[in-house]
């Protein structure tokens, strides 16, 4: 960065630049664009992270985000919370609430297991899940982790912690996308699409 830029716009440019999928040169983009729109872009933007900074907080029961705790999600009444959805993040909760075929609850662990990063089961919400299975009310716990080593690692985890607990731990189906070409999937996806497979 040019030394005539100032403290400020740099500290701007090193923040935007640890976003995920920003690195400097996006961060310097970034950073002009929000600079050259300050009335219509930055002023707007500062407010509602000032806002999410001091409104939004991590929900008790499931771990996601909301301005209320428990969440709006847990609050909600007409959701079966006999169904327990496992996810990695709360952008996954996001992800399967915008399909809205799910009415069930979720729970984010809030990461993966992963030996080589040295994250162990007491870094994730497993406890609390184990927790939450144990108090009685849980009919079945569907595990929405990705297709990854850790996610596959975490997922076998899940089900011995819950073994003995008699509840049903399932997985949600991988394979064919719809609307998928077999021409642009990898092995694996087809592997786990011919495994899953089911009458027609």
């Amino acid at each position: 960065m040019a030394a005539s830029a100032g403290p400020e716009i740099e500290r701007l440019i090193a923040l935007l630049s640890k976003l995920p999928g920003l690195g400097p040169r996006s961060g310097r983009r970034a950073a002009l664009a929000l600079l050259k729109k300050r009335d219509t872009l930055l002023a707007p933007l500062a407010d509602a992270l000032a806002q999410a900074q001091a409104k939004v907080r991590t929900c008790s029961v499931c771990g996601s985000l909301d301005v209320t705790d428990p969440c709006a999600i847990c609050a909600d009444a007409t959701r079966d919370a006999r169904l327990i959805c496992v996810v990695e993040e709360v952008g996954s909760v996001w992800a399967m609430e915008r399909g809205g075929s799910f009415r069930g609850r979720y729970h984010v662990l809030g990461g993966l297991l992963s030996a080589l990063d040295g994250v162990g089961p007491e870094a994730l919400r497993i406890g609390e899940l184990v927790a939450r299975v144990g108090e009685g009310a849980v009919a079945e716990v569907i595990l929405a982790l990705p297709a990854t080593v850790d996610g596959q690692t975490t997922a076998h985890y899940i089900a011995d912690r819950l073994a003995g607990t008699r509840v049903p731990v399932t997985m949600l189906a991988r394979g064919v996308p719809v609307g998928g070409d077999l021409d642009w999937l990898d092995d694996g996806t087809i592997a786990q699409a011919l495994r899953a497979r089911r009458p027609a």
